[in-house]
């Protein structure tokens, strides 16, 4: 038994209660995914992992070398409300037995506190739930004389299940991320700015188990694409890697220039927003996708009061999602910081390629459709042609071949400072000058540093290196940073 508990751990994943309550066709199909797509992300850690599934969990075994990851991909994985660790005893067939490996794994978690036993119990045996409690929670008190039995608040809950032969003790309780299994509730394009309030509207779709796909409107500059690529890339991994999903990238700048051309200044916002819906319907259309999502919060900016947004919608036939539109910027930031997106928000090259002067916040349809017309839209269809698509797990390598900054990858014959800029703690050792200098406080430090150097900027796959490198040399005219990759 002590064996077991060294070499592997076991898991128990509860469904996301809405899924229980879904007729039995449903709750069958949405359990078989999440079955499937838990085989899927955690084939990529170990392919010795064990699974079995029931009517209302998954067990998984893993061995104790991989638990930490395992552990966080479960709890970030939609369709998942908890996750117990368990240790797992088989052949147990007498409460006798029962209570003496339960005090031997868990006497230490009572000592000096109060203490309840809760169990529960599948099979057929010959005693009760209620019996394993009484007994277990007698024989503990009896061995641990600091300890004390409490029904009603106790400092630690002991739970345990015993199926058949088999007895689990929950050792540890998470909460999962709850939601639907994605592949479940169908495909969104989410256009994607890499800013706050986009990533989140992807996070929060992602989490409803909607299959989120990626379209990028690029108003001018290299850095700003690879740093939404960057972000696209960051939420599939974490919440989303059970599916292949696509980035589309728009090239936008001639687009914003017949703006300028064509459109009174006041609607200028508004029209831009039209026009981005009405190629990302094309780009829709082409994938098999039905709905749109936007970042869009009411009131937040000119274009985004009620009437403006009418204006907006009606370019499309496609359902326009907007999961932020009642939520305040101080609650969007507050989910950006607990999904990790807030640093690279923060740290985004913007380019506002279009500012309306005196922008209208209750616009006329009469006059929107006067403006529309004045609009050569052969621009926009060739924008749409242009486009580029790729799958996001492609994002790497097609970084990799886009980025302009010179890559370095032996730095022994130069006299060269890394910069290593990745947001942990952990610093890269190398035979030069190293600093660390995590990305999203390069803009206000690396001004700082003696401009008679070559800095390489460094991180784990190169693309927030490229990005940041590509930002400062674009905005800065910096001619003294590459990219290190050894």
């Amino acid at each position: 038994m002590v064996e077991l508990e060294i070499r592997s751990q076991k898991f128990i994943v509860k469904f996301f209660p809405e899924i229980m309550i879904k007729g039995t066709k449903a709750k069958r199909q949405m359990i078989d995914q999440l079955f499937a797509n838990l085989k899927k992300i955690l084939g990529k850690i170990s392919q010795e992992i064990e699974y079995k599934k029931f009517f209302d969990k998954i067990e998984i075994v893993c061995s104790i070398e991989v638990v930490v990851e395992v552990r966080q991909k479960l709890l970030e994985t939609s369709g998942v409300e908890v996750v117990l660790e368990a240790i797992q005893i088989d052949n147990m067939t007498t409460i006798d037995e029962i209570k003496v490996v339960v005090n031997e794994k868990m006497a230490k978690e009572i000592q000096n506190k109060s203490f309840v036993v809760r169990a529960k119990r599948t099979g057929q045996q010959g005693f009760k739930s209620v019996e394993i409690e009484q007994t277990v929670g007698g024989y503990m008190l009896a061995n641990n004389p600091s300890s004390r039995v409490d029904l009603k608040n106790a400092d630690v809950t002991i739970n345990i299940e015993l199926i058949h032969k088999q007895l689990n003790i929950i050792t540890n309780r998470y909460h999962g991320l709850s939601g639907f299994p994605i592949g479940t509730q169908g495909d969104i394009l989410s256009l994607m700015s890499g800013g706050f309030d986009s990533t989140v509207a992807s996070y929060l779709t992602m989490k409803r188990g909607i299959k989120t796909h990626f379209i990028f409107f690029n108003l001018g500059g290299i850095a700003h694409e690879i740093g939404v690529k960057q972000v696209a890339l960051y939420l599939w991994n974490r919440f989303g890697s059970s599916h292949r999903i696509t980035f589309t990238s728009v090239p936008f700048e001639d687009v914003v220039t017949e703006i300028f051309n064509s459109t009174s200044p006041s609607y200028m916002g508004v029209t831009l927003k039209r026009l981005m819906l009405m190629a990302s319907e094309r780009i829709a259309n082409n994938l098999g996708i039905d709905a749109l999502l936007t970042g869009e919060s009411v009131a937040q900016v000119s274009s985004q009061t009620l009437r403006n947004l009418a204006l907006i919608d009606q370019v499309t036939n496609k359902l326009v999602l907007r999961p932020l539109s009642t939520m305040n910027k101080p609650q969007i930031i507050d989910i950006a910081n607990e999904i990790g997106t807030r640093k690279f928000a923060e740290s985004m090259p913007e380019y506002c390629g279009v500012i309306s002067k005196n922008p209208i916040t209750h616009g006329s349809f009469d006059r929107m459709e006067k403006e529309a017309k004045k609009f050569n839209y052969e621009v926009l269809d060739k924008a749409v042609e242009n486009s580029t698509q790729i799958y996001v797990d492609e994002i790497v390598e097609d970084v990799n071949q886009i980025g302009q900054v010179e890559i370095v990858n032996d730095i022994s014959s130069g006299n060269y400072t890394v910069i290593d800029i990745r947001q942990n703690d952990e610093c890269i050792k190398t035979c030069c000058e190293t600093l660390k200098i995590p990305f999203y406080k390069l803009k206000s430090q690396f001004e700082k540093l003696p401009q008679d150097r070559e800095y390489l900027f460094y991180c784990d796959k190169g693309i927030l290196s490229q990005l940041h490198a590509q930002y400062l040399i674009d905005s800065k005219g910096y001619k003294n940073i590459r990219v290190y990759r050894p």
